[in-house]
């Protein structure tokens, strides 16, 4: 499907936030995803991974994480010390703004005209997994995909000491799926339980997918990429989402 991709700059809280936008060129109606990126912002694989989930009939919104902190259009490099920018703006950044963010976003795929009403749904990679879990609580949100999602288990995430989403897990309305990687270091096996117990407690609808992978392993720059883990983990959100919003 050929798709069409563009820049919209919205106002969050006072502060111009940039979207990565990707969409169906046939603008038929369909279903809004806000996509989060790592700790890197809008880099090449992002755009690419926006791009290739619009070209599956998904409007997409990829906004940059950072923007009360880093000018618009800022991306983060893929070294040492872009990782610590990274991971430095996370620690200044409430996580109230995170969800500030994730609402406005969401407003806007509610508001495009190009997604059909009632529709919407969020993913995300890393940090952004666990920002597509803190978009899993907002009520019109029908599915919601995290990759390898960050801080989940033990809280951290942001400026804040706990951000407390383990212990909200019965406010989430929709279905889940989690994907991740039985070689991550930064979520344990003992991490992965507890999410999934958590969700079991809750009684959330959800799927777990784990593949033999790193963190990050489909980021597809860098020595961890594995691309058929990540071609089997996007399948796995394409058929997720179609299941949800078009079948």
């Amino acid at each position: 499907m050929v798709i069409t991709t563009e820049y919209v700059d919205i106002e969050v809280d006072g502060s111009p936030m940039r979207m990565l936008v990707c969409a169906p060129k046939t603008g038929a109606a369909a279903p809004g995803i806000l996509f989060y990126s790592d700790i890197f912002q809008l880099t090449g694989p992002m755009v690419r991974a926006c791009q290739r989930l619009a070209g599956y009939g998904f409007v997409v919104a990829a906004p940059e994480i950072y923007h009360r902190l880093e000018p618009v259009g800022t991306v983060i490099p893929f070294d040492d010390d872009g990782r610590t920018r990274g991971l430095e703006n996370a620690l200044k950044t409430p996580v109230q703004d995170f969800d500030a963010d994730c609402r406005a976003v969401l407003d806007y795929l509610g508001k495009h005209p190009q997604v059909a009403a009632g529709k919407l749904g969020v993913a995300g990679f890393c940090i952004g997994g666990h920002l597509a879990f803190r978009g899993a609580l907002q009520p019109d949100v029908r599915g919601t995909v995290c990759f390898y999602p960050t801080g989940v288990h033990n809280g951290k995430l942001g400026q804040d000491a706990d951000a407390g989403t383990f212990e909200r897990f019965n406010e989430i309305a929709g279905e889940m799926l989690i994907v991740f990687g039985s070689l991550d270091p930064h979520i344990p096996e003992d991490g992965r339980a507890k999410i999934i117990g958590g969700l079991g407690q809750a009684g959330t609808q959800f799927e777990v997918k784990l593949y033999p992978a790193e963190h990050a392993f489909m980021r597809d720059e860098g020595p961890r990429y594995d691309p058929e883990a990540t071609d089997q983990a996007f399948a796995e959100m394409i058929t997720f989402f179609r299941r949800i919003f078009v079948s």
